[in-house]
Parts: C-alpha cells; structure tokens; sequence
C-alpha cells in the first residue's frame, strides 16, 4: 500500500520559515511529478509547486521568489521550503503524487497526502 505522510506545518510568525516534507512509503520504484497544493478556508485547493522526477519546477505566480521546491528521489520524499510567510500562506499542505510505480509497473495514480496546516499569525 502506497502512503504519503507530509510534516512539517506549524504556527510561524509573519517573515518567519517552514520546511515541509512529504515521504511515499510502500514498495516504490520510481515516482513521476510530485507537487504541493494548499486549501485554504472557504477557497478551492490551489497548486502551490510541481517538480518532475528529473527536477524540472514550477510554482505559483504568488509563492515565486519565496518557496522552493525539492525533492530527494532515493528518500522517495519532496520538500517544500517557504520563506517570507505571510497571513495569505495559512492552508492546509497537500503533497500529491501523479503516478507512483513499483518493480512490475504503476501502483497508483493521483496519490494524496493527509495534509499538513500551516498557520502564519503574530
């Protein structure tokens, strides 16, 4: 069975830092585009950063400059790195991946994250 478990989310100050992770466990040989989306309140879940598994990214007009995006594809984990925070960054962090495949072929496609919060608030 094929997981993905994000960390990382908390309570920041306005300027202040986050690393979010996002591990795929179960028996993985390779996973294609992984990204990070966030909902929040009362508004559709947005994409926030893609990364392709050769490394190619993509982000948000409204994170550029202050996010970036990673991934460690022996870890089987992403990474987002967000910098600058400020109120309009507080949602839930979804960390998705497009098609994840084990030794005999595609295991699933469209695998999500629980979601991890992220609030920024003085």
């Amino acid at each position: 069975q094929v997981q993905l478990v994000e960390s990382g989310g908390g309570l920041v100050q306005p300027g202040g830092s986050l690393r979010l992770s996002c591990a795929a466990s179960g028996s993985i040989f390779s996973i294609n585009t992984m990204a990070w989306y966030r909902q929040a309140p009362g508004r559709q879940r947005e994409l926030v950063a893609r990364i392709t598994s050769g490394g190619r990214t993509s982000y948000a007009d409204s994170v550029k400059g202050r996010f970036t995006i990673s991934r460690d594809n022996a870890k089987k984990t992403v990474y987002l790195q967000m910098n600058s925070l400020n109120a309009e960054d507080t949602a839930v962090y979804y960390c998705n991946a497009d098609r994840i495949s084990g030794p005999f072929g595609v295991l699933t496609y469209d695998n999500w994250g629980q979601g991890t919060q992220v609030t920024v608030s003085s």
